[in-house]
Parts: C-alpha cells; structure tokens; sequence
C-alpha cells in the first residue's frame, strides 16, 4: 500500500471532533480522514502507512473515550511516524493528551504534539447548549486555531503536549476520570423516553458502537454505552432523556455537521 501524507482518525458524537478532522484535512489537503467507530467495529489490527496520523477525539469526564483506548491499543503503525492529537472540550482537557502520550509509549510510539481545542459543550446532564453567538464565536476561535495547528503539523514539528496544572490533571484526569469513565458502559440505564418518542430508530442509526436495538419501536440500550450522548442529541423529537436534568435542555449539534455523517462513521 502506497504511503500518504496524513491520516486523520477521529471520533465524535455530536460533530466537534469531525468538523475540527474536516477543517485539519482541508488545510493539510492531502490528508485522509478514518473513523475510529468503523475500523473498532471492523476489529482487528488498525494500521496507517503515513507520514503523519492524527487522532482527533473528544474529551470524555477529563480523559479519552473508551473506544479510543481501545483504538490505541489495536493501532499498528511505523514507529518513525509523526503523531499528533487534538482532542475538542467544552471546557479544558485537563491531562487528556498526556494520558494519549502515555499509552502510545506503551506500544514503543510517541506523541510529536498535543492540541486542545473548545467547542461548544454538549454534556446535557449538566448543562444545555450555549447560545448560538456565543456557539459561533467558538467557532471563530476554533478556526483560526486549526489553520495554527495545520502550520505545525505540516512542517512535522514537535510541539508541546498542551495540559493543565498539575493539581488539575490530578484531580480531573485522575479521580474523577477513573471513576466516571468505568461506570459509563453500564450508565446506560440512565437513557429513557419521554412522551414525544415516534420510534424513529435514528437513535440507534447514530449510535457508534450499536449499543442501541429498537425492539417493538422504542430504542433498548446494550450496556456497552460510550456516553457520547449522540442519540440524545440528534433525536429529531428530542425524546430522549439522560438522568432526572435534562428536560427541557437546550440539545447541541455541530450545525455542519449533517445526520448522515454521523451515522457514516460506522
């Protein structure tokens, strides 16, 4: 297989971490996106013969989502490559990237640059979405950003791998981090329908890892849940629900990013 110049991988729920890999791959040009869902659910070894590889991914309770853990660990990949993350939060990623450092040094790699990017938030069970000036102000920011982070990633140049303090990291990427991200299979349970449910599926369409099964027109969760929140998000009647706190919450949805890119990724 012929090498190429930039791989992008990348994962998302609600659309950041696309529109931040399409923005990358347009400034790169000759940059191909991968999505993470399809090649996990493919399983097997995850190889990229390229120059540079880009794991792009959201922020998930201060630390990487678990099917980018589990990316990593079946990614094969010359050691020599430049590798690069850039992860999208709606606050601060805390130790996230150095956590994605630490787990490419196990597999003999190493991460050449980390970026942390803002985007719009979209974690309803503790907050609706943000206004939509604000929303396109971030977006401004966002990229004016990623043609920075194109400039460095180009010319193959090491960068620093961007954290928060050390306090910081250790309390949200350490504590919380571990604590959350083992109950979020399992936390599930929290989903449920309120009365606008017209049995759709999109849910399940949407869903990265088909964690959701539609049984007699209502959406069953599997307990193997990434809490991207994607099938709360794009339910196009807003009828599912997360916990006792997000009625009536503002949803969220990368406003370029379409229904079919979403269900695309797997």
């Amino acid at each position: 297989m012929d090498k190429v110049n930039t791989i992008l991988f990348y994962f998302t729920g609600t659309g950041n971490s696309l529109k931040a890999a399409r923005e990358l791959a347009q400034e790169l040009r000759a940059a191909e996106l991968r999505p993470i869902a399809r090649l996990i659910n493919r399983g097997g070894p995850i190889s990229a013969n390229a120059d540079r590889i880009g794991i792009i991914c959201p922020v998930y309770a201060w630390g990487l989502p678990l099917i980018v853990l589990q990316f990593i660990q079946q990614l094969s990949v010359d050691q020599s490559s430049y590798i690069f993350g850039l992860v999208t939060c709606g606050g601060f990623a805390a130790a996230t990237l150095k956590q994605l450092d630490r787990l490419l040094r196990q597999k003999g790699l190493k991460l050449s640059a980390g970026f942390s990017l803002r985007f719009p938030g979209n974690y309803t069970p503790l907050y609706g979405a943000i206004p939509e000036k604000q929303q396109k102000e971030l977006f401004s920011k966002a990229h004016l950003r990623l043609k920075q982070i194109a400039g460095i990633v180009r010319e193959g140049r090491m960068a620093r791998i961007e954290s928060n303090f050390f306090l910081v990291n250790l309390l949200f990427s350490g504590l919380i981090y571990r604590q959350g991200i083992s109950r979020f299979p399992a936390g599930d349970r929290d989903f449920w329908l309120n009365d606008k449910c017209s049995g759709c599926g999109i849910c399940a369409r949407v869903c990265p890892v088909n964690n959701i099964e539609m049984k007699e027109g209502r959406p069953r969760w599997q307990h193997h849940c990434q809490r991207c929140l994607a099938c709360l998000h794009w339910c196009p009647e807003e009828a599912v629900e997360c916990g006792k706190t997000t009625q009536g919450r503002r949803r969220y949805r990368h406003p370029e990013i379409t229904l079919e890119d979403i269900i695309q990724q797997k």
